[in-house]
Parts: C-alpha cells; structure tokens; sequence
C-alpha cells in the first residue's frame, strides 16, 4: 500500500468512524510511517484545519518495554481536536476513544533540538488527552501508530500558569476521575521521569518548535475507555484541574481492549 494510498485509507476510517484491520498494511518501517502521518495531517490542514502542536506517545518506560521499543514518538495537534475547558464533546465520530490525562506546555520561544526546555517554556497545564486508534481493538504495529498520527483524536487544556520552578513538575500526584469516581492515580514521573524530558525529546524528534506550540508531554497514568454522558476530570496537584463531558447522545462503534 502507498504512502498516500494508506493516508486516505486511515483518514476515511476517522471520517467514517469504521476501523481497519491492524497489522495488515505492510508497514515496517517509521520512515515511512512518518511520511504517511505527514500525508495523514496534510489531509486534514488541506480541509482548513490549522496545526496547534505537538503530541508524544510512549513516554512511559513501561509501556516502551511493553511494545519492545527504545524511543518515543510523536503526532500532530490541530484546531479541531481542540475541546474548550468545561465544554462539551461529542464521541459520535469516534471508533473506541480512551481518555488520558497529560501535562501539557506551551512554548514562548522556539525551541530547538539541544535547547534548554525550561527556558522555551511561556506555561504550563494540566491536559486530557483522547485517543481513538483507527486500527480495529487497539491492534497495531509501531510503524502503523506512527502512521495513525499515534492514535490522537483530541484535547482539552486546563488553566496555564508560569512555569517557576521546573522541578516541581517531577513528581507531581495525577489523578484522573470518571463521573466524580477515581479512575487512575499516577505521578508525573511517570512521563519518562519528569515532563521536561519529554519536552527536550518533542524538540528532537519534532523540532525546531515555534512559540505558540502546545506540546502533550504524554500519558501520565493509563488510558481508561471513555463512554457517552461521562464527565472526566484530571487534577495535577499544584497545577490545577481540567475537565469536559462528552454527550450522552453520541454513540461509539468497535471493541476497547
């Protein structure tokens, strides 16, 4: 299959709300997954989406260790992924969305391959990520996350506040609740030790990033399957919370793992 011919494939399956099959597109190379995530995301800009930031996936060493691999990678934000803080999101388009919760920063200067991360920084806040593999049951290979812009569907931002001390960020209690219920509890060491690191990898895998990025530092707990009428909230302690309610009338298609 060809880098463009897969970039339509996995973008209708996002329009239409219907999975593919995993491990049955013949990529084995994240070359050329990238270049299909790039086709992927060109697709989308060229329907008037506007690109917000960047993503990163497999921050956590244990889920490295779980797929059998030695580094991160990364996916694109855009302007429709965007759910404001408090609102309201439909899941009607959605195959088999998990939520997350994340830190996220927003740059002031550009950051680029090597620089201090801290330094780029204008804010920090705490981040609910949605995920929505367009692979059936969450089944995929590396190279086909990769090339499924690593399975990012959405994203809401909590309030932003100064970035004053960078070391306060590394281990900071994360805790992600489903109607008022704890769902997951974590830390952010949990993000390949302390957020920053994901930052300064964001800058090499993704860089140089302009000032104005928003950038998903990763998951700092699992991901937990998300249903309609369900409000989530995720609180960073010392950063503040973030939350929305999907619609109860939305329905979901496909089987969580």
């Amino acid at each position: 299959m060809s880098i463009q011919s897969l970039a339509e494939s996995l973008d209708t399956a996002a329009l239409d709300a219907r999975p593919l099959p995993g491990g049955g597109t013949g990529l084995t190379d994240t070359a050329e997954a990238y270049a299909v995530q790039d086709a992927l995301v060109a697709r989308r800009l060229a329907r008037g989406e506007r690109l917000t930031g960047v993503k990163l996936g497999f921050t956590s060493l244990a889920k490295m260790r779980q797929m059998g691999v030695s580094d991160l990678i990364h996916g694109r934000l855009t302007d429709r992924m965007e759910i404001p803080d408090g609102g309201l999101y439909d899941l009607s388009g959605l195959i088999h969305p998990r939520v997350e919760p994340e830190v996220a920063f927003l740059l002031g200067d550009t950051l680029r391959p090597g620089g201090d991360p801290a330094a780029a920084v204008a804010a920090v806040a705490p981040a609910l990520e949605i995920i929505d593999s367009r692979y059936d049951g969450f089944r995929f290979s590396l190279p086909e996350v990769i090339a499924d812009n690593t399975s990012a569907a959405a994203y809401a931002v909590g309030p932003w506040s100064a970035l004053n001390t960078p070391d306060d960020l590394g281990n900071l209690g994360v805790l992600l609740e489903l109607d008022g219920r704890p769902a997951q509890t974590g830390s952010t060491a949990a993000i390949l030790g302390h957020p920053l690191r994901a930052l300064a990898a964001a800058a090499r895998l993704a860089g140089p990033l302009e000032p104005g990025t928003v950038i998903l530092a990763g998951a700092a707990t699992a991901a937990v399957p998300l249903e309609p009428g369900t409000f989530v909230q995720a609180t960073i302690a010392g950063l503040g919370t973030v939350r929305f309610t999907t619609r109860a009338t939305a329905k979901t298609t496909g089987e969580d793992t």
